[in-house]
């Protein structure tokens, strides 16, 4: 079974403020790299699009990712802290938490970068479902890490309800 090297299973506990900054810096990074695909489809091809009634403006989304980014690090830090108690149940975590997060960055890239509205409510129903499982791994290991993801969970599920409506009306 593989297991976390030394350095990774210390650095949490001897800086932790440190060890927070960067897992909540390097989701902000990584989540933010989806945008390229957001506004490759912006301005062109979603604006011609007819919008669902409860669509918010464009400049709400930045804001609440950057925040959903930030509350979602935090939660990957939690369990980062836990990986000497828990280490079977953090590398769950962290592999499923992989996982989902290739579906976030996944989603953009289907929705916007390939102007596939159905496809993107595919990605996004398997979002959703991973970002369950997400949760439930890191309730095993600190169940504050998953309440963090409450917001998330909402706010994948309002954009799963406004992709459908894309779908339904284009």
């Amino acid at each position: 079974m593989v297991s976390f090297p030394a350095r990774f299973r210390e650095f949490p506990r001897d800086r932790p403020l440190l060890a927070l900054a960067i897992a909540v810096l390097t989701v902000e990074i990584v989540g933010a790299s989806g945008s390229i695909f957001t506004v490759q489809g912006l301005g062109t091809w979603y604006d011609t699009l007819q919008q669902p009634a409860f669509a918010p403006p464009n400049w709400v989304f930045g804001p609440v990712w950057t925040t959903l980014f930030a509350l979602i690090g935090v939660a990957l830090w939690l369990v980062w802290r836990q990986v000497d108690s828990s280490p079977r149940e953090a590398r769950l975590g962290f592999g499923v938490f992989v996982l989902h997060f290739i579906f976030n960055l996944g989603w953009s890239a289907v929705f916007f970068g390939m102007q596939e509205i159905g496809w993107g409510l595919v990605v996004i129903g398997i979002l959703w479902l991973l970002i369950v499982a997400t949760m439930w791994a890191f309730d095993r290991v600190d169940r504050r890490a998953a309440l963090l993801l409450v917001p998330y969970l909402l706010w994948v599920s309002f954009a799963a309800y406004l992709n459908y409506r894309f779908w339904v009306l284009n």
